[in-house]
């Protein structure tokens, strides 16, 4: 599982933490509010950024806390699994190698748990304010590593949405891929791999395929951008696709 370390944001940036007890794993921050310039518009935009390991959803995000300036508008970065300290703890759960016998199930429920404490304390709080809500992963991931990895069922997932997602769905969706031989080689090079990361590559073209279904049955939603081409061109092309969904959000307030 991709890890996002508070040495990635910019400090010029970064204004203020979400919880005054700046809860860490990992020794991460894992809620960041940037662009605090005052009056919050009505509607707020939600963001998520998908894919599998190594596709490079870190480069990008790197790119996003850089380079996204919104006038009048927080810009909150978060994660899943994680992004409160509840979730935070069952990430935790969820990444440790010791716990790589997790029964599917389990693991679906732990997503989903972690996932409603997000949404309630952190998503719908955002956007009821106005926010602009960027998340790396969110409930396309459980689709793609639980249902097309883990074998799970599309139906159960589904019925998890109807309690815990209801209508906070993302305005956009920028799903990375790239060929998996690839992406195992940047997850083999970083180091540091969790219980995730140590999946065979049967299970990570499993779980890309799911993704692409995901995009197939919502192309209006999620976008797939080719993240083995240059990562500036990928940057640009993802930076693209967020301008242009605030502007439309911005239309409708």
């Amino acid at each position: 599982m991709v890890h996002i370390h508070i040495d990635i944001y910019s400090q010029q940036a970064l204004q203020t933490i979400e919880h005054k007890n700046k809860f860490k794993s990992n020794d991460q921050k894992c809620i960041l509010i940037v662009n605090n310039r005052g009056s919050m518009m009505k509607s707020g935009v939600f963001i998520s950024l998908e894919g599998i390991e190594g596709a490079g959803k870190t480069t990008v995000l790197k790119s996003i806390q850089t380079e996204l300036q919104v006038p009048d508008r927080q810009i909150i970065y978060t994660r899943e699994p994680g992004g409160t300290p509840i979730a935070e703890r069952i990430r935790t759960l969820l990444t440790a190698h010791e716990n790589k016998n997790m029964l599917p199930m389990t693991e679906l429920l732990m997503m989903y748990a972690s996932r409603n404490e997000h949404i309630q304390t952190i998503i719908k709080p955002a956007l009821e304010r106005g926010d602009i809500v960027i998340s790396d992963r969110f409930v396309d991931a459980s689709y793609a590593y639980q249902g097309a990895g883990r074998h799970i069922p599309e139906p159960i997932l589904e019925t998890l949405d109807q309690w815990v997602i209801e209508s906070c769905m993302p305005d956009l969706t920028i799903c990375l891929t790239a060929p998996v031989e690839l992406c195992l080689e940047r997850v083999y090079s970083r180091g540091n791999q969790d219980r995730f990361d140590e999946e065979s590559a049967s299970f990570f073209v499993a779980t890309q395929l799911g993704y692409q279904q995901r995009a197939k049955d919502d192309p209006t939603r999620i976008r797939l951008i080719d993240s083995s081409k240059n990562p500036e061109a990928v940057s640009a092309n993802v930076m693209t696709c967020i301008h242009d969904m605030i502007k439309a959000k911005s239309k409708k307030r």
